[in-house]
């Protein structure tokens, strides 16, 4: 078997710089007594400074963020007297674009005598923004559990001060749960970092689809809305809107017969978004005392708080009108 020599790898300087070159390494040596900063050219097109001209770590730090221009100082100043690797990670600012460096360098007694210390700059803006987008993430999932567990502590709440029987509470809870998950499924994140979004009318098509009839009654729901997307929040907090309208049209309106039928229809009114939600031909439309408990009550804190808008009801020998008006401000969030 022939021996495979690594003590002595014939590495010239030639293959020395490709390599550097294709790792995106800059080198980089500082003269810790008169500040002169030297740099190879993969330096200068990372810091972007025109070549050529007396460079020193002074100017070059006037590139750094300076949120992180004192701490990068101050490191740099300590390798004066240190011994062994260091390493910084900082921001730059080139131009209108924010990066990351990676400032690495070695402090041992020869490079301390001829007072001069060498290392390498490396970008790692990829790997910043990766760390970056993992924290938004959790942090982002943190406050969206504590959302739904705030939510559904209140529906808990009220829907046992509403349930005649463990059993009622069990199957309102569940529906109100399960129409705040089929909000969820409908937002979708927009590109780059608009936020995300689901559209107006999906949020009442989905939600609504369960109510509607197979065979001969099939259509008896319609939606028209306008095409416009709603933020998160306002997605979970029409859900339950849209969830306990249903619900009591199913108990006492339009719903609860066969040939009952729901339009729901939607315009602008200035910035605000208004919504319709229109029965007919249910049973004698009139305020049940069962609206004024707290499926109701939950309709008006979620339209006037979380929504900003208003909720509305007019009855009638024809049904039901609710008119519901979302905020313009708030319809996005």
């Amino acid at each position: 078997m022939s021996k495979i020599a690594t003590d002595n790898p014939e590495w010239g300087y030639e293959e020395l710089r490709r390599a550097i070159d294709a790792a995106g390494v800059a080198l980089w040596s500082w003269n810790v007594d008169t500040d002169d900063l030297a740099m190879d050219p993969q330096g200068y097109v990372l810091w972007d400074v025109a070549p050529g001209q007396p460079l020193t770590f002074e100017r070059l730090s006037e590139k750094i963020h300076p949120a992180d221009r004192d701490r990068v100082r101050d490191a740099f100043s300590a390798t004066r007297a240190l011994v062994g690797a260091y390493e910084i990670d900082f921001r730059t600012i080139i131009g209108q674009e924010v990066r990351w460096i990676s400032a690495r360098g070695q402090g041992d007694d020869a490079g301390i005598q001829k007072r001069k210390l060498t290392g390498v700059f490396l970008d790692i803006t990829g790997r910043k923004q990766a760390e970056e987008g993992h924290e938004l993430l959790a942090g982002e999932m943190s406050h969206r559990v504590k959302n739904l567990l705030a939510i559904a502590t209140g529906l808990t709440r009220i829907t046992s001060r509403s349930s005649t029987s463990i059993e009622d509470m069990t199957k309102q809870l569940m529906n109100r749960l399960t129409a705040l998950g089929r909000a969820h499924d409908l937002v979708r994140p927009l590109p780059g970092e608009q936020g995300k979004t689901a559209l107006l009318g999906d949020i009442f098509a989905v939600l609504l689809s369960p109510y509607d009839d197979e065979g001969a009654f099939a259509g008896r729901i319609r939606v028209a809305v306008p095409r416009m997307g709603v933020g998160n929040g306002t997605a979970t907090g029409l859900a339950l809107v849209v969830h306990e309208l249903a619900t009591n049209s199913v108990k006492y309106g339009a719903l609860s017969v066969e040939g009952g039928t729901l339009d729901v229809s939607g315009s602008m009114v200035g910035e605000d978004v208004q919504i319709c939600w229109t029965e007919q031909g249910g049973p004698e439309a009139s305020s049940p005392a069962e609206m004024s408990g707290y499926g109701s009550s939950l309709v008006r804190q979620t339209m006037e708080g979380q929504l900003g808008g208003s909720v509305s009801y007019e009855w009638s020998k024809t049904g039901a009108l609710v008119t519901l008006v979302i905020s313009g401000q708030q319809i996005s969030s």
